[in-house]
């Protein structure tokens, strides 16, 4: 991987601010989870991360063997965020599968809708890191994988026909969205996404087969 370094030197005031921000890991972390995001994986380096850290390499290395330890616990810890956003969700639609289920679509269709956002950082990282047995990419692998099973588990809870396949296609209808917002903007077609994915939803409260319920219907989020 290159080692470029593409950040400029903190101010003074910026590493105080860093300094006091936590221990040397948290520093090295939170550097490195923004580097990667704003500048691309390889185009960062670990002195570039130490630096912004506010830190040296010695103490970068002490606590991540290899700087591709460092970018897979960095994704661990987003999707670490990316969990507890979801828990807060289903804590607050406790009991309402169907309501739940509309409040994280919504979650999802609000994502930072704006350019000077560049995209999901897991699928980044996966067009970065084409090696399927990187550390980042089991990360990454796991992550999505989990994800996409609870919104099958929400669907079937929520009564909808066909959950598995109505999960695949809400995934995959986020997924593309974040995707091209980076490249037609967001005036292109993410910006129907929540519409689609109410569509999405109310195709399956039909019956797809003659012997076959009528699904719960959805109820809007509190």
């Amino acid at each position: 991987m290159s080692t470029a370094n593409v950040a400029s030197a903190p101010t003074s005031s910026a590493r105080s601010s860093r300094e006091a921000a936590g221990p040397p890991r948290e520093r090295i972390l939170a550097a490195a989870r923004d580097l990667f995001y704003r500048h691309g994986i390889h185009a960062v380096g670990v002195d570039a991360i130490a630096e912004a850290a506010a830190t040296n390499k010695m103490t970068l290395y002490r606590h991540f063997a290899s700087k591709d330890l460092l970018i897979a616990e960095c994704l661990r810890r987003l999707a670490a965020e990316f969990d507890a956003t979801w828990d807060e969700n289903a804590k607050a639609y406790a009991g309402d599968p169907s309501a739940q289920l509309l409040a994280w679509l919504r979650h999802l269709g609000e994502f930072k809708l704006n350019l000077a956002e560049r995209g999901c950082a897991f699928i980044n990282a996966t067009a970065e890191l084409p090696d399927k047995d990187h550390p980042a990419r089991r990360v990454i692998e796991e992550h999505k994988g989990l994800h996409r099973e609870k919104i099958i588990a929400l669907c079937r809870e929520a009564g909808l026909s066909d959950p598995e396949l109505l999960a695949d296609e809400l995934f995959l209808l986020c997924e593309g969205a974040r995707v091209s917002v980076q490249s037609v903007g967001r005036e292109g077609p993410a910006k129907r996404l929540i519409d689609m994915l109410q569509g999405l939803i109310t195709s399956h409260t039909k019956p797809r087969h003659k012997s076959g319920s009528r699904g719960a219907p959805l109820r809007r989020g509190r």
